[in-house]
């Protein structure tokens, strides 16, 4: 099995989309392994931006194309979750202080699982770990200007243990980081299929949004939740299958007829999210510790053998 093309973008491809007025995604295609979007708002004094990025050159990246906006500093960075896609980049906003939610600083604070092998080569940079300095329960409003906020936890495991969204109501826009795939297979490894589904379903549906920035892919109306949803359940359906048949979650990923999401990058990624939902299947707990380098394994084999192509 292989994923789709990959269209090979680099960092001078990287989109800054002004999806509102003074709101702007920084959308960096093609969207696949560690290549996420960003954005930012541009208030009159500061800049609250919203997540950081892989490497060190797409975060520097990202910096210089907010300064070429506005030439206010950025004083907020807000994490919607503790992968280091999204995070990597925290240390080079100095004068920021980053928002993010407790589960969110506490992921971050463990030693990141060794990544040797599991990617083509990056060049990563000379990175250096920075936790969330300001964390939140539930929720916490942050304003720019007369820009609303709304950055809430959204209350259980779903792509991750700590995801939050940030709604802005005034603009109608919603950046739902990984919650959110557009283009590209949805990952659910660290956190829970049925909790996805619900926290889709019972949190982000119900927000009025026009406009959603997804944590990789291009911005999209609300309908991409069905497309999701859709994936999620088919999942689930895959799953099921597989566990009734004795197939191992790779057996079952390799049986799969992909159909619909055949389309979808990185489709490696089923046979990984197939151990999270044969977890679930066993009665595991959203987001409880199952055994990540044995997932790992499972995509790489999948992906023929051969390291997962990684373009950050």
């Amino acid at each position: 099995m292989s994923s789709a093309r990959h269209d090979h973008a680099g960092i001078d491809d990287a989109e800054l989309i002004e999806v509102a007025d003074g709101v702007f995604g920084y959308i960096q295609p093609d969207g696949s392994w560690f290549i996420n979007n960003t954005g930012f708002v541009a208030g009159s004094a500061a800049v609250v931006a919203i997540d950081s990025s892989s490497t060190e050159r797409r975060t520097r990246a990202m910096i210089e194309r907010i300064a070429s906006v506005t030439p206010a500093p950025v004083r907020t960075l807000v994490n919607t979750h503790s992968h280091p896609d999204h995070t990597n980049g925290n240390y080079l906003f100095a004068d920021a202080t980053i928002v993010a939610h407790e589960l969110t600083r506490a992921e971050m604070l463990r030693p990141l699982p060794p990544m040797d092998g599991l990617w083509e080569p990056v060049e990563w940079g000379d990175l250096r770990r920075r936790p969330p300095e300001l964390t939140f329960r539930d929720s916490v409003t942050i304003w720019s200007d007369e820009v609303e906020l709304q950055v809430r936890y959204v209350g259980s495991p779903a792509h991750t243990t700590n995801d939050s969204i940030i709604w802005l109501p005034a603009r109608r826009v919603l950046f739902a980081g990984d919650l959110v795939f557009n283009g590209g297979t949805p990952f659910i490894l660290a956190g829970s299929v049925a909790g996805t589904i619900d926290v889709l379903d019972n949190v982000v549906r119900p927000i009025p949004a026009e406009v959603i920035v997804p944590g990789h892919g291009a911005p999209c109306g609300p309908g991409i939740i069905d497309d999701m949803l859709a994936y999620l359940r088919f999942l689930q359906e895959t799953a099921l299958a597989g566990h009734a048949a004795g197939l191992s979650p790779l057996e079952a990923a390799r049986q799969a007829d992909l159909g619909p999401f055949a389309g979808l990058l990185d489709a490696e990624r089923l046979a990984g999210n197939l151990h999270r939902a044969y977890a679930e299947l066993g009665g595991a707990p959203r987001g409880a510790s199952i055994d990540m380098a044995a997932a790992f394994a499972d995509m790489i084999a999948y992906n023929g053998g051969k390291p997962l192509s990684c373009y950050a």
